[in-house]
């Protein structure tokens, strides 16, 4: 079942992206109302047994050919995109097929019933195209930009259009130039944080409930509700907001997520428990990929905005294959050997 909030239809594509894009309406208006389809829910749909995708809002219903319809892409009769581009390679091998297998190739296209055409690099759009895609309410459109541009600018949109979205509690920033949640029980200094790295020059991006979404397999993207765009709740000066105290320099609009900072009160019997070498660092899952963590202690006089800071350094310098935990023990070990002879 289609979530109604993810649903595009081509129409609002086209509304968005025509100036950018310099996309021409050709044909097929009627099929405005077409739906764009995030590829797993078109999966799931085509497997025997399963509902219908629509192909309107409110509208008929058509069950998909094959297997699932991926977003955009060039012209592919065997595995074919919901937005077909036909490019010059493309055209030129369509108008070079003989008669018959021409229409065979056209009839295929339509058979798999894609929510619109794109001609790019400028081409002129073929007759017997317009025609079809008439004939089927199927949105036309031509380009002057290559391709490859429209690919993708377009699977960029719509990925992140359909993309899984999930709020989690904590104060989303920019830290030495990687995106850090700081989280943290209720009351335990995650805003007042937030502030004093804002005040080090750091960026916030989103106080209190950050959204974060899958972009790509690997890559998580963070950002921040409209309704709470730049403000930051401090407690006992209440809400401010800090793009006109800071300035447009401390608020960044998204940032991918590449570390999580939790902070936890401890008591000494907790803190003698922590590993001398690797401290707190383990990795949780956000969206099903691995995102390293790190436990920060809560303690009277411990300067938290330096840790974090440290904490982001050091996070970068591990994933560029330094760890200094594995460093200090290989030079003790070459210290100790030489006495072991």
């Amino acid at each position: 079942m289609l979530d109604t909030h993810t649903q595009l239809t081509v129409q609002s594509l086209f509304d968005i992206h025509h100036e950018k894009l310099g996309l021409e309406w050709i044909a097929g208006q009627q099929g405005g109302k077409h739906v764009i389809v995030p590829e797993e829910a078109r999966v799931q749909a085509q497997e025997p047994g399963a509902a219908e995708v629509p192909t309107e809002p409110g509208g008929e219903h058509k069950t998909g050919k094959g297997t699932g319809q991926s977003l955009v892409g060039y012209l592919n009769l065997i595995h074919p995109h919901q937005i077909q581009i036909l490019g010059s390679v493309e055209l030129n091998y369509i108008e070079g097929l003989r008669d018959i297998s021409r229409q065979d190739a056209i009839g295929q296209l339509f058979h798999h019933h894609p929510v619109a055409i794109i001609v790019a690099d400028g081409n002129a759009v073929p007759v017997f195209l317009k025609r079809r895609c008439n004939e089927n309410n199927t949105p036309l459109f031509s380009s002057p930009l290559p391709g490859h541009k429209l690919n993708d600018a377009l699977h960029y949109y719509l990925a992140n259009q359909f993309a899984e979205v999930v709020t989690m509690h904590g104060v989303f920033m920019e830290v030495t130039a990687i995106g850090v949640l700081i989280t943290g029980p209720s009351g335990i200094g995650k805003s007042e944080l937030a502030l004093e790295l804002i005040s080090r020059g750091h960026r916030l991006v989103a106080d209190d409930a950050p959204q974060f979404s899958r972009i790509a397999p690997e890559i998580i993207n963070g950002s921040c509700p409209p309704a709470l765009q730049d403000f930051l709740e401090v407690r006992g000066i209440g809400i401010i907001n800090v793009r006109e105290l800071f300035g447009d320099g401390a608020i960044k609009i998204n940032k991918y997520l590449r570390l999580l900072v939790r902070l936890e009160p401890m008591d000494k019997e907790r803190l003698v428990k922590i590993d001398r070498l690797e401290g707190t660092y383990k990795t949780r899952k956000v969206l099903d990929v691995e995102i390293p963590e790190i436990t920060v202690p809560v303690t009277p006089g411990r300067n938290l905005a330096v840790l974090v800071e440290c904490a982001a350094r050091n996070h970068m310098l591990r994933t560029s294959g330094y760890n200094a935990s594995e460093k200090f023990s290989e030079l003790q070990q070459a210290l100790i050997k030489p006495g072991e002879r």
